[in-house]
């Protein structure tokens, strides 16, 4: 835990989420009420705070707040309700009121992520300005030459969730299926890096609640789009994606730029579906660039 660092639980709910506060470095060194942008940063499918830290370390000057998602790292599942797009929607609105969190709130949200705070925006206009989303989800999992592997993982989730308990938990936390999903999204070279990445995944990947609610999130992640409320997002919205993203493609992002009332693009050489992990240090200036071309207002 850094200096900047303060972990919390709250309700939501019904909900005891644990969420994190990371404070501007200036309040931080000296006490004082500093006034600045809060941002809040909604992490992706299987992932917890722990996979953005490396973009929040690189914008030091904002106030930060990552919960994880009920259901991921240390907040339980949902006592009711479906880990869906809905439910998701629904709990953000619920946090954001819980922590008295106004307008001028910026809004973050990485891959599965990315769909949940499009949809919360769409659904709440003049809630939040403006809207990033890194690796955004423009298209169906489904869509395309990757939507064989898509079947497949569906498989892989359905077939967990109904074996028996041991043997479901045990393939849905199996270190070699965790260590293929790290090799096959990583692209960089870098053997530190790589060493990290895989680190991290393993630590990490596996902190789920149960099954049922995996399922849930999966399917949910594999259906949503921010495409199906890219009209409806009026608000300045920055999309950062990987050049080498075969799970949001590029091509895509374009297509979803199209569709954007006021959005832009950054785009990212020797990427691909890990930005948080591989190129923290562009997604950060991308970040704050846009920020601060978006006061608040």
């Amino acid at each position: 835990m850094t200096a900047r660092e303060t972990a919390y639980i709250v309700d939501v709910s019904g909900t005891p989420v644990h969420y994190w506060e990371y404070l501007p470095v200036p309040a931080g060194q000296t006490g004082e009420d500093v006034a600045t942008r809060t941002i809040v940063v909604v992490h992706g499918f299987r992932g917890d705070h722990h996979g953005l830290e490396r973009v929040v370390e690189l914008l030091p000057g904002y106030r930060i707040i990552m919960a994880d998602l009920p259901g991921f790292g240390a907040s339980p599942a949902f006592s009711t309700g479906k880990h869906d797009i809905a439910g998701y929607t629904g709990f953000l609105s619920a946090f954001l009121e819980t922590l008295s969190l106004g307008p001028d709130t910026a809004l973050l949200g990485h891959s599965f992520g990315s769909i949940v705070v499009s949809h919360f925006v769409a659904s709440n206009p003049g809630r939040v300005f403006p809207l990033i989303l890194v690796n955004p989800i423009a298209s169906p999992a489904l869509e395309g030459h990757k939507g064989i592997m898509t079947k497949l993982a569906m498989l892989y989730y359905w077939a967990a969730a109904k074996l028996p308990a041991t043997l479901g938990n045990a393939l849905l936390r199996s270190k070699l299926i965790v260590h293929i999903m790290s090799v096959a999204m990583a692209k960089t070279r870098d053997k530190d890096l790589l060493t990290f990445i895989h680190g991290q995944h393993h630590a990490y990947f596996s902190s789920f609640a149960n099954r049922d609610m995996l399922l849930e999130s999966f399917q949910a992640s594999a259906s949503g789009t921010v495409r199906e409320v890219a009209s409806a997002l009026t608000l300045p919205t920055l999309l950062i994606a990987g050049a080498l993203d075969e799970i949001a493609t590029l091509p895509h992002q374009y297509k979803l730029l199209d569709m954007l009332p006021d959005g832009e693009l950054v785009v990212i050489e020797n990427v691909g579906h890990l930005i948080h992990y591989e190129t923290p240090e562009p997604a950060a200036a991308a970040i704050t660039d846009f920020l601060e071309r978006h006061p608040a207002t």
